[in-house]
């Protein structure tokens, strides 16, 4: 009786061991998965907020775009008010000569030679209150001059005129609003001689549809002895483009204003 008491109590006491490392077991996997799961919601966390980020980036992204697309439309029309002759007295700045610095021709010989009719019979189709005819009438009064080159590098302006050339220098002397009768306005930057040269005029006055400074790429351009007499000349405007532009290139460029 003592053997068979002893043999099952070394069974139970085998069968209590088993039942107790069977639970630990069962415990510590429970911890591994537990444990899991917070690394599984920090990985979804962190995709979230890269799709946020990403999403933020975007919207910020086409913000800006729209932004700087609204910014320059708003400068377009507002430059092509101003080309147009429709500006605030506060907005015009003094100029320098070197606006105007470069090598540049007279678009008059393209006009006597018959280059620049595509631009009135566009003008005619586009603008309608002249015929190609009157267009070209009407700009043969304005490009009209014997001076059919002019070089102008720092402050010394060369005219070449009639196979002649003579350069003097030239200081700011300040600018003019003009209102014509349309009711627009344009402005005008004169300089002024500096000393007296044979064959050179007094004043010269700049007119290219800016009125801030900027590199201009054409211009209307007067000169003469009387500054306020030359205010009045609304009739002749002698054209100048850069002389590396070739006919047809001032035509297209015409056109496109």
């Amino acid at each position: 009786m003592k053997i068979s008491f002893a043999k099952g109590l070394s069974i139970l006491t085998i069968i209590s061991l088993l039942i107790l490392v069977g639970c630990q077991n069962s415990g510590s996997s429970e911890g591994k998965s537990n444990e899991t799961k917070p690394s599984s919601s920090v990985a979804e966390d962190s995709s979230e907020t890269q799709e946020q980020t990403s999403e933020s980036h975007t919207h910020e992204s086409e913000h800006d775009h729209d932004h700087e697309h609204d910014h320059s439309h708003a400068h377009d029309e507002e430059t092509e008010k101003i080309y147009e002759g429709y500006f605030e007295d506060s907005q015009v700045k003094d100029r320098s000569l070197s606006d105007w610095e470069g090598d540049w021709q007279s678009v008059y010989p393209y006009l006597q030679d018959g280059t620049l009719d595509e631009v009135f019979s566009y003008k005619a189709e586009h603008e309608g209150d002249k015929t190609a005819e009157e267009y070209k009438e009407y700009y043969n009064k304005g490009y009209k001059t014997d001076v059919e080159r002019i070089l102008i590098q720092q402050d010394t302006v060369t005219f070449f005129k009639n196979g002649e050339e003579n350069s003097g220098e030239y200081i700011y002397d300040g600018y003019e609003i003009l209102t014509y009768d349309a009711g627009n306005r344009g402005v005008r930057y004169i300089f002024k001689l500096a000393e007296k040269v044979e064959g050179l005029p007094q004043y010269i006055q700049f007119s290219d549809h800016s009125i801030y400074p900027n590199e201009s790429d054409h211009y209307h351009l007067y000169w003469g002895d009387d500054r306020k007499a030359l205010l009045d000349e609304v009739k002749n405007w002698p054209t100048y483009y850069p002389s590396e532009m070739n006919g047809h290139d001032i035509a297209h460029e015409m056109m496109a204003h």
